[in-house]
């Protein structure tokens, strides 16, 4: 069993500085309506152009991101590695609607696969579907209705921007993952990301697809996943329980049709674990990451290493948090020497802002989330108090 209750080595990097800066913004997103009234205020202010930056960088954007640009962020690199965990640099701008923000996210992303290549600490790198392409031009393809003439040529850019990312990541042997989107463009991702492993993953799982389990048709889509891929090329997946719930379950109520997520926790919590299994089962030709601020989920999969005597530092099995949080579960799996991650977002405040705001409004809703970061902050600076 793994102690993640281990406090001493959970907070083992963090000053008295971070961890009360970290009190104070938790403390703030756990209260519903400061976090509702803060998070407008901020879109507010940076809309009007009003000099908030610099407070938000020095807050919420430095607990949560590793700096505006890939130099800025080593610092955070080389300290997650110094506890042997590794960084998944993602450029956090998403919602672009011109081809130069997909050209400039596709840039960083090909950056970030060059710095993978010559650094032990970064095994991943990772993009986001609506970083390189119009959303709306992702939903058409996704539901097959007819694109205009300038949509077939920007449908064309974007596979090619696909490519370009999974081509590099061939070449320099580096793992990239496509991130998951909202279910109504998400058809459109897995089929693209499928194409893209079976030309790629030939030899070795380099390009993983994301499979968010708060969905109630997704272990059936990786059972067929798994069906298509038999005998033809190696499976990537990243599992995760699901960023937009809300989102999901508004647009199908506003829309009338099926719910297509879990409305009941359980569920999906019961859904994940079953995908852990499935994926550990089919280990000779799948590699996954347990993207997972859960330590049921994370004892799960140390269970299930065991249970079929795999090595604790199998290339194929990672474990995954956001930086900023669950450090409890991050850095007491590395410190017992199994293979570890953070995504740590990097990007100008204003491209990142909507990753910002995203994580504030879904660990605000997700029952404990907040309680639990809270109460290990307080009880790691009360222990610090004691010594």
């Amino acid at each position: 069993m793994i102690n993640f209750n281990n406090l001493k080595t959970a907070f083992s990097d963090k000053s008295d500085t971070d961890l009360n800066r970290a009190y104070l913004l938790f403390k703030s997103m756990s209260n519903r309506f400061v976090s509702k009234i803060l998070t407008g205020l901020v879109q507010f202010s940076l809309k009007l152009h009003f000099p908030i930056k610099f407070i938000i960088k020095a807050t919420v954007y430095k607990h949560f991101c590793g700096g505006e640009t890939i130099e800025e962020s080593q610092t955070t690199i080389d300290k997650l590695w110094q506890s042997h965990i590794g960084t998944i640099l993602d450029f956090s701008a998403e919602g672009k609607e011109s081809a130069n923000d997909f050209n400039r996210a596709l840039k960083q992303t090909l950056a970030s696969i060059e710095k993978a290549a010559v650094s032990d600490s970064i095994p991943f790198s990772v993009f986001k579907p609506t970083g390189l392409c119009k959303f709306s031009i992702l939903e058409k393809i996704n539901n097959n209705n007819p694109l205009s003439a300038d949509e077939k040529i920007e449908k064309k850019e974007y596979e090619a921007r696909v490519d370009a990312i999974c081509k590099l990541a061939f070449d320099k042997n580096v793992a990239v993952f496509i991130d998951a989107e909202e279910s109504w463009i998400q058809d459109a991702i897995d089929s693209i990301a499928e194409q893209m492993m079976e030309k790629y993953n030939k030899q070795k799982v380099l390009i993983y697809n994301t499979i968010q389990l708060y969905r109630k048709d997704r272990i059936d889509y990786l059972n067929s996943f798994l069906r298509r891929a038999e005998n033809n090329y190696f499976i990537g997946v990243k599992l995760v329980r699901g960023a937009y719930h809300e989102q999901e379950i508004a647009k199908a109520k506003a829309n009338n049709y099926p719910c297509p997520v879990h409305t009941v926790k359980t569920n999906t919590d019961t859904d994940y674990n079953s995908a852990l299994e499935l994926c550990i089962k089919n280990i000779k030709r799948v590699a996954v990451c347990a993207g997972t601020h859960n330590e049921k989920s994370a004892q799960l999969l140390v269970d299930l290493i065991e249970k079929h005597n795999l090595n604790k530092n199998d290339e194929r099995i990672y474990f995954s948090q956001l930086l900023g949080m669950s450090d409890h579960i991050s850095y007491n799996l590395s410190s017992a020497n199994y293979n570890v991650s953070k995504y740590v977002p990097y990007g100008p405040i204003r491209d990142v802002l909507p990753y910002l705001i995203r994580r504030i409004k879904e660990n605000t809703s997700i029952a404990g989330q907040m309680g639990r970061e809270l109460s290990n902050i307080i009880a790691e600076k009360q222990r610090r108090k004691n010594i």
